[in-house]
């Protein structure tokens, strides 16, 4: 039995100059474990997502992802990490359906690719324009590109900035049975929302930053 953690995170710090953005701290998620990260605007919870998929260098610390270190085997990590941010950025040049294929290939996932890319682009309601350019969408529809990016690849850990931010009620169900699936499936999940609905129907544990500080509290059912 592989009891090496899918995510691990140990002694991880941010300091912008004077600022302390993030106290350090530890954290690890097992596969088939999904952890909602919480805490009001300002709190770190972007800061955080950021640092541990290292989009920002941390000023401490070191981030494992399927026991690879992001920091000395970049390569090999970020094959098992996906992490859809808070503002996706897009190639001007690319399409919808070209950045999912693009992603895709850059991941060897093609095979089945095109009934996976039609069903997740109708699904999100994206279908009548994958074959427009990202930049000429509005900002909702961009954090669903964002998300479905994401979503095109295989990946043993995922992280998620706010997923729900641009979703509907049917969109949020959706993305709710995806992750159920990932979870099913052995990927770990950690996103940070204020939506109760994903801590609520997913969640195994919840942890709280405040002031850049990392606490865990418990589930209403009883769960840690």
């Amino acid at each position: 039995m592989n009891t090496t953690p899918a995510l691990e995170v140990v002694n991880l710090s941010k300091k912008f100059k004077e600022f302390q953005a993030l106290y350090p701290l530890d954290l690890s998620l097992q596969a088939g474990e999904m952890v909602v990260l919480q805490g009001h605007n300002g709190s770190g919870k972007t800061t955080l997502l950021n640092c541990i998929s290292h989009l920002i260098p941390p000023s401490t610390g070191e981030v494992k992802v399927a026991g690879f270190d992001l920091g000395e085997e970049e390569r090999q990590a970020r094959k098992h990490l996906a992490f859809v941010p808070d503002v996706p950025r897009f190639f001007l040049e690319l399409t919808a359906w070209e950045h999912l294929r693009f992603i895709a290939a850059a991941n060897e996932s093609l095979e089945g690719f095109d009934q996976r890319a039609e069903k997740l682009l109708r699904d999100f309601k994206l279908w009548h324009v994958r074959d427009h350019f990202p930049h000429r969408f509005s900002r909702g529809m961009r954090l669903k590109l964002g998300l479905l990016l994401g979503l095109i690849r295989p990946s043993s850990v995922l992280l998620l900035d706010e997923p729900t931010s641009a979703l509907d009620q049917e969109g949020t169900q959706l993305l709710i049975e995806e992750l159920q699936r990932r979870k099913t499936a052995g990927s770990a999940i950690l996103l940070s929302s204020h939506d109760p609905t994903l801590a609520e129907k997913l969640a195994d544990r919840k942890i709280l930053l405040f002031e850049g500080h990392l606490t865990f509290t418990p589930l209403e059912n009883g769960q840690s």
